[in-house]
This record gives C-alpha cells, structure tokens and sequence, in this order.
C-alpha cells in the first residue's frame, strides 16, 4: 500500500506510514476490523499455526486472496478468521487498490460453505464497485469454527456446555 516501501509498514488509519502492528492496533482502538488483500497461493510457506495466529491476533476479520495455499487457508479458519477467493477475473491489481478504501462484506450473518457473497469496495472518492467472493469455509464445521472465534473458543464452549 505504500510505495516503494517494503517490509512490515502500511498506511495506518491516518493515512502515515507507520509499522503494521501499530496500524493493527490503532484500527483495533477505533473498532475497525481488517481485511487482507492477497496473490496467488496465499500463506504459501506459513503452514505454521502462528501464521494464522498473528493475523487474528491483528484484527483481521478476513483475508481475500486469488487462491490460499491448502493448510493455510485451514489455520486461518481455525483461528476464525474467514479465507475468500476473489471470482470473475477480479484480483488485487485490477481493483487498484490503495489501501484509502472500506470494504463490506455481505451475507456473513446467513453464510454456508464455499458459498459466494458479493463485497462493496468503497474507494476514496466515494466511487463503489461490487464484486463476487468465494468464501472457503469449506465444511460446515468451519462454520462453527469462525462463528465461535476459532475452534480453541469452540472447543472450550462445548466443554463448559458439557460440564
């Protein structure tokens, strides 16, 4: 979102360069959630859980990505934030993102695996366009697991029921 710069800096929610985790917590503050924009294969070489984990723990609510590497896609659900492939020729470059806009997503209240929900981008100048996302909550246990925050928060609840 900034260019020329690279590495673990963005535009933070007064539009100055600052690192991601400040940016993170300063949306976090003001009760924004987050949504990651991303290529191909995305969270290739991150099967680790904390790849996920710290994408949670930042506050991102989903990511939307041209395509998620397999394992990936799984720890994010398992940490309950929702995976969306973009659909109809769309991805992050043509959408020309800047990192100004607001993203909606619709339908996450009725949502059911792989199912496809429409996303109005909102950019700067108040200019809208909608697009298709595909949601890879692939199974309807996933469901449950991103309902309940991650399947840690699902886990415990049904124990708590059970006891």
């Amino acid at each position: 979102m900034l260019d020329g710069v690279e590495g673990g800096y963005t535009k933070g929610p007064d539009g100055q360069q600052t690192s991601i985790f400040d940016a993170a917590m300063a949306y976090q503050e003001a009760g924004t959630p987050l949504v990651i924009f991303g290529g191909e294969q995305y969270g290739a070489g991150s099967s680790r859980d904390w790849a996920a984990k710290g994408t949670a723990l930042l506050g991102v609510k989903a990511v939307i990505a041209e395509s998620f590497e397999r394992i990936h896609r799984s720890n994010l659900v398992g940490m309950g934030v929702i995976p969306f492939e973009f659909t109809g020729g769309d991805t992050r470059k043509t959408l020309g993102l800047t990192g100004d806009e607001t993203v909606a997503i619709h339908g996450l209240d009725t949502i059911q695996p792989l199912q496809e929900v429409p996303c109005t981008i909102t950019y700067a100048d108040g200019t809208e366009k909608t697009i298709q996302l595909k949601c890879r909550i692939d199974t309807a246990i996933e469901i449950e697991y991103v309902e309940h925050g991650g399947v840690l928060h699902y886990v415990l609840r049904n124990l708590a029921k059970a006891a």
